[in-house]
């Protein structure tokens, strides 16, 4: 058995005794090591909000926690549940939370460190939580919060485009670079990009051109980018050098040390991690209302389906051409 919260006013909370699931884990490992199980959900502490899920979108950053690659940040308490973004609906706040009240409609992430969107109930700080549009799906919002929130504050914060801007998205049909090429040519730039093999129809029909392959000469591009977006970490240094105008600029949101300390090194060259602003979230939640950012949903499944689903999904037995979404 496990606690539910029920708010009778925004900061008197009453918990009865109910059976709650979440995706959870008790050891890093593989896709193996997920149990759909009854949890605990923690009480909203100061600037946090309890969120019931309605919806939940999967990363690839979530079975790169999941597996232990970023254990020096996440600890070792178990278990850990798992899943960042999320959709629903505000059930409790705690103390000093301001901009949120019970039964608002919202979008957002959980902490790095706890994560567990995959689940009936949630946690969150209120800074990483933002209003849901009426116009905008649960299942649509839950999309946007980690890949258009990394493109909106690559674009926007870090790279100051502007109209005219010449963009070059690596990896434009990923969640990041689709979100990237949308906000982007929203703003009046040009986008260039590179995807894999066979893809570049559903890369021209966003609007981008020129399109290359992930594995292209960079000659044919030289000096012709304000601005590279890298979204998978693995654009070489001179290829980006190459395509660069001068003073021009390269984000990359894949972090390394060796990454971090190039960034402050002379050539323009940046290592982000996107930052929890909720007017970023509610930026990119209005552009998804008005239909000018859209992430494909690729599958939806129930929370019970979850772990098969998720499993499916990281080892490759179903399209990654879209998201996967979690209802719950």
């Amino acid at each position: 058995m496990t606690v539910l919260a029920c708010v009778m006013s925004p900061h008197d909370v009453t918990f009865v005794e109910v059976r709650l699931k979440r995706v959870q884990y008790h050891q890093y490992g593989g896709p193996e090591v997920l149990r759909l199980e009854d949890f605990t959900p923690a009480r909203p502490g100061p600037g946090e909000v309890l969120v019931r899920v309605r919806a939940a979108a999967a990363n690839p950053m979530d079975w790169k926690i999941r597996s232990g690659a970023l254990r020096s940040m996440t600890g070792r308490e178990f278990p850990r549940g798992i899943g960042h973004d999320f959709a629903g609906v505000v059930e409790a706040v705690g103390a000093g939370v301001t901009r949120l009240r019970v039964g608002d409609e919202v979008l957002g992430g959980a902490p790095l460190r706890a994560a567990g969107a995959f689940a009936e109930l949630v946690l969150a700080e209120e800074k990483a939580v933002a209003g849901k549009p009426a116009g905008l799906s649960f299942e649509d919002a839950a999309a946007l919060p980690t890949p258009a929130v990394t493109a909106f504050q690559a674009l926007i914060g870090k790279g100051r485009i502007r109209a005219g801007h010449a963009v070059f998205v690596h990896g434009c049909l990923g969640g990041v670079g689709r979100s990237a090429c949308q906000i982007a040519l929203a703003r009046g730039a040009v986008v260039g990009g590179s995807c894999r093999t066979g893809t570049a129809p559903e890369a021209r029909a966003l609007g981008v051109g020129p399109i290359v392959d992930f594995d292209f000469d960079p000659a044919p591009l030289k000096g012709r980018f304000d601005l590279i977006l890298d979204t998978a970490g693995t654009l070489p240094g001179g290829a980006a050098r190459t395509m660069l105008k001068p003073g021009g600029r390269v984000i990359d949101i894949v972090p390394t040390p060796a990454k971090f300390l190039r960034s402050y090194l002379p050539g323009g060259f940046q290592v982000m991690i996107a930052q929890a602003v909720p007017e970023d979230l509610e930026a990119v939640a209005r552009a998804a209302e008005t239909g000018a950012l859209r992430l494909p949903i690729a599958r939806t499944v129930p929370l019970a389906d979850a772990v098969p689903a998720l499993t499916d999904l990281e080892r490759g037995r179903i399209p990654a051409r879209g998201k996967l979404v979690i209802t719950v």
